[in-house]
């Protein structure tokens, strides 16, 4: 197997897509994100911070002031014009994007999607502030992940890339989606593996 700069220059020169981390709260999007970017020399974007960055509130506004329908539309909107930008990037969306049919297909479409997977146990282990999560205020988190995950993982196994991240640390995790999207990639591309 190459090292690990190989890896990267060889991911780097074959992308044809920005990457797009799909999955639950707690599945470390963000996290694995940063780390992927900066391992890959690429720019890393949340898109929810981008979304609260235009509307000047935090999520958790939005879905009180306006409700989540609005929310969507705005989610949709500037998740759009991220794909859309040039250089490619490693973007990070909202668990509840990806199965919104709308914001699903334009994500299909135009990047390539990476489920990161785990079980709803290792999801609430990995958070500390439910109540900055507008599904978990107030509730029991894992109840909820658990029946997020009945709901959501039928349309996140759609993905073009699922890797299970369960019980694994961030660098672990990241190095596993390399990994996927360096065999991906070759694969596209007909490289020898």
């Amino acid at each position: 197997m190459a090292n690990q700069d190989e890896m990267a220059d060889h991911l780097i020169t074959k992308m044809t897509q920005n990457i797009v981390l799909v999955g639950h709260m707690g599945s470390g999007k963000t996290n694995v994100g940063r780390l992927l970017a900066q391992k890959l020399d690429l720019n890393f974007v949340d898109s929810d911070k981008v979304i609260e960055d235009v509307a000047g509130i935090s999520i958790v506004d939005i879905f009180e002031l306006y409700g989540e329908d609005e929310f969507r539309k705005l989610e949709l909107r500037e998740i759009s014009t991220l794909l859309d930008q040039r250089p490619f990037q490693i973007i990070s969306v909202g668990g509840g994007a990806f199965v919104q049919p709308d914001c699903h297909n334009i994500i299909k479409a135009k990047g390539l999607s990476v489920w990161l997977q785990a079980a709803p146990e290792t999801l609430v282990s990995r958070m500390s502030n439910f109540s900055s999560r507008p599904l978990l205020k107030d509730k029991d988190p894992l109840t909820v992940l658990k029946q997020l995950s009945k709901k959501r993982d039928p349309y996140f196994e759609k993905a073009d890339l699922i890797v299970n991240t369960d019980r694994l640390e961030l660098t672990d995790s990241t190095q596993k989606v390399m990994d996927s999207l360096d065999h991906y990639l070759k694969q596209q591309t007909g490289s020898p593996s």
